[in-house]
């Protein structure tokens, strides 16, 4: 489901942006007024961006049915992000910096939208549960319906009070688990991601650019994960260590395409190695949604809210 956002850039003008699948979208009309530039210069810009293959088309270009002044529907291209930045970094950094900025928090604000919650409605589900409670016996629910509800509230309260914590910074690294009995070798790592990039090339959901390295910046991050101090890790718990990696793959951006993709990967190999993927009914403790929304909001992230980020996927995967 997409909503739209309001973004009220310099000089007074106001864009109506479009929010969907955890990215914001424009067209080509609305980055033209975003940036000040004519649509031919912007078009000019994407083709350059598309032929030097530094963004996959594909992957940041959506179609949509708009309907336009005459009343009818035509099918219009949507940029998200990652593509409006690019355009910023060539026609106008400051602007490109600013709305940046002002979607990571909408990004934010959204993930925990719904979901954040006061003192003051922790006690009114409180009070819900109460009168559910009471309602089974003057209403005659079945046990088994009245149960089920209950269940589903108190799950949703412990989620309630994490993301609360999270939109107030109040997140902490308390009851970790250190028993950590597998390290990731680069080169088993560029193994796996090899057989990452097949399946995914099989799949038409990457190129040939996925997985290539730029730098040696990757196997750097696995290094800075293991690191240790008089024999202690830095990062000492698995939690801590899975955290961290997940965040340096995506945040170094060590690979021409497919970093979140690989962070991800990497975070649940590493997870799965040290046991300590599933809760102990058997259910993973981060399951596909929940590892996007991490992934994307990493990558959207401000560099100064690494730490947030951390204890974050940290209180996750914890026991």
């Amino acid at each position: 489901m997409s909503e739209i956002v309001i973004y009220n850039a310099d000089k007074g003008i106001q864009i109506d942006v479009k929010f969907e699948n955890e990215s914001v979208w424009l067209s080509l009309n609305q980055i033209s007024t975003l940036f000040g530039r004519d649509k031919s210069v912007i078009s000019r810009h994407f083709k350059n961006i598309f032929n030097e293959e530094e963004l996959i088309k594909n992957s940041v270009v959506a179609k949509n049915a708009t309907t336009a002044l005459d009343g009818k529907n035509y099918l219009v291209e949507f940029y998200n992000l990652d593509a409006i930045i690019s355009v910023g970094y060539r026609v106008s950094s400051i602007q490109g910096t600013r709305f940046r900025q002002w979607a990571t928090q909408c990004l934010k604000d959204h993930l925990v939208k719904g979901y954040s919650i006061n003192q003051k409605r922790l006690k009114e589900l409180d009070q819900v549960l109460k009168i559910i409670e009471q309602s089974t016996h003057e209403d005659g629910l079945q046990l088994s319906e009245s149960k089920g509800l209950l269940n589903i509230l108190s799950n949703y309260t412990k989620s309630f009070v994490l993301l609360n914590q999270f939109d107030s910074n109040r997140l902490d690294t308390t009851c970790l688990t250190g028993d950590i009995t597998y390290e990731i070798k680069y080169e088993e790592a560029i193994i796996a991601i090899s057989e990452l990039k097949k399946q995914q090339i099989e799949r038409k959901e990457a190129t040939e650019l996925f997985g290539n390295q730029k730098d040696e910046s990757f196997k750097g991050t696995l290094q800075n994960v293991i690191q240790s101090f008089d024999g202690y890790y830095l990062y000492p718990t698995i939690e801590e260590q899975a955290a961290h990696l997940l965040y340096f793959i995506i945040k170094n951006h060590s690979f021409s395409d497919g970093n979140k993709r690989i962070g991800a990967f990497m975070f649940v190999w590493f997870l799965e190695k040290n046991k300590h993927l599933f809760k102990n009914s058997g259910e993973v403790k981060i399951n596909d949604n929940a590892l996007t929304a991490i992934a994307l909001l990493v990558a959207q992230s401000n560099p100064d809210d690494k730490e947030l980020m951390t204890k974050l996927i940290c209180n996750l995967i914890k026991n």
